[in-house]
């Protein structure tokens, strides 16, 4: 599956240089986004370097050179070059963030009926004048939580120090890790080994802090009515190496297909993936059932373009090409075939298609995530009520529709725990369609 949903943030504060270890962070965040990464360090002025595609691609040595400092922060994207430098009373100062803010339009509007212009109306730029208006940068983001509804995990690099900060519900992960005199803050914990830092604890929802050579303080924590995880954060946006709000990304996958698992009584040959996003699942269902696991789709390595494609077309090629059947493995067989999640069902038709047509004689399809019923807003998916297949048929035409011979989903209360956090905690409403 495909989403347009995120964004990665990484920070790091040492006594080191640590561009090396900036430029390491942001690579291995980008599954979050590809389309877009960015690098601002702070030596005797604050610096700023953004590419459009993947990380290793575009960044060179010379410019990692040109970079070389104690502390900054980077950024991969789906949807715009970040962070982005604003000159403001507060000072010179860089900003990145990852979230969606719902009232964007009404809010740059009015800033602009103040006087105040906008070089290209992006939700990063408005974020940036609200938070200039504080009189210093812990009471310009209080005060920007206040106007803004959405969800943000947000960085600001100063002269002084990073600055992190996490909405109030906490729908966007953010984490700290730590190693002898370096701190670091990221969307996930997966940098955190490649550096040898280990974690330290998630940022706590509503969260301003602070990164210097002092270390790492909170500053404020601005009180909300309940807290609201993005679940699907465990179900297929985060990587399955990284630890997120306590609960491991890969406990989460695998409890997810063992669930599956116990309420299934199908008889099959095997159980796979499709790759990468239903890896955790398949796995996790292989253990509870005690059927073989085995991978029926190759993945092509050079397959990638240097950004993610961003139309629909684009991306059923982009998943026809980068997979290919093993027929050897498939032919003959009953497949179990797991994946995160259904949107409009393209995708997994086209997979069945392919096994089918290499000769696999069942093919059942398992889903980790309950029927998705409404857009996100909380991301910056354009998805739309139209596109959500569970939204237009029943599961039973939707099987059909794939061409699968069965077709199941977890429910939602199997879904949240699975994932293992109270409900009350998590925002499920790509699931319920409720409001939060």
């Amino acid at each position: 599956m495909h989403i347009q949903e995120n964004c990665g943030l990484f920070g790091i504060y040492s006594d080191k240089n640590i561009i090396q270890d900036l430029y390491y962070g942001i690579f291995k965040l980008q599954h979050r986004g590809q389309r877009y990464c960015g690098l601002s360090t702070f030596k005797k002025e604050i610096k700023i370097t953004t590419h459009k595609g993947f990380v290793r691609h575009t960044f060179i040595p010379e410019e990692l050179k040109e970079l070389a400092a104690n502390f900054g922060i980077g950024h991969v994207s789906l949807k715009e070059r970040q962070p982005v430098i604003l000159e403001s009373k507060l000072g010179k100062f860089s900003i990145a963030f990852s979230g969606n803010i719902l009232n964007a339009d009404n809010l740059i509007a009015d800033l602009k009926s103040k006087g105040y212009s906008f070089a290209a109306n992006t939700q990063i730029e408005l974020l940036a004048k609200l938070i200039a208006q504080g009189e210093n940068f812990v009471e310009g983001i209080d005060e920007m939580s206040r106007q803004v509804k959405g969800s943000y995990a947000l960085l600001i690099l100063t002269r002084e120090g990073i600055y992190g900060a996490r909405d109030p519900y906490g729908f966007k992960p953010l984490v700290l890790g730590k190693k002898d005199g370096t701190f670091a803050i990221s969307s996930e914990s997966r940098p955190f080994s490649i550096l040898g830092l280990k974690i330290l604890r998630d940022v706590k929802p509503g969260e301003i802090l602070f990164i210097n050579q002092d270390g790492c303080q909170t500053r404020k924590i601005i009180k909300n009515r309940r807290v609201a995880h993005c679940a699907f954060e465990w179900g297929y946006i985060a990587s399955m190496d990284s630890v997120i709000d306590g609960i491991p990304v890969v406990r989460a996958r695998n409890n997810l297909g063992a669930s599956l698992a116990r309420k299934d009584n199908v008889k099959a040959d095997l159980v796979a993936p499709v790759p990468f996003s239903g890896i955790g699942h398949a796995l996790g269902y292989h253990q509870e059932s005690g059927i073989p696991y085995d991978e029926v789709f190759l993945i092509d390595r050079f397959a990638s373009r240097s950004y993610t494609p961003l139309t629909q077309e684009e991306r059923d090629e982009e998943a026809r090409i980068k997979l290919s059947v093993i027929i050897d493995v498939v032919k003959g067989k009953r497949i179990i075939l797991c994946d995160d999640s259904i949107v409009r069902g393209t995708q997994i038709k086209n997979k069945v298609m392919e096994l089918k047509s290499a000769g696999a004689k069942e093919v059942h399809v398992r889903i980790a995530c309950p029927p998705l019923m409404a857009p996100c807003k909380y991301g910056i998916s354009t998805r739309s009520y139209q596109e959500l297949a569970a939204r237009q048929y029943s599961i039973k035409e939707i099987e059909k529709r794939i061409g699968a011979d069965s077709l199941h989903y977890n429910s939602l209360e199997d879904f949240v725990k699975a994932i293992g956090l109270p409900k009350n905690k998590l925002c499920l409403t790509c699931w319920t369609g409720k409001e939060l």
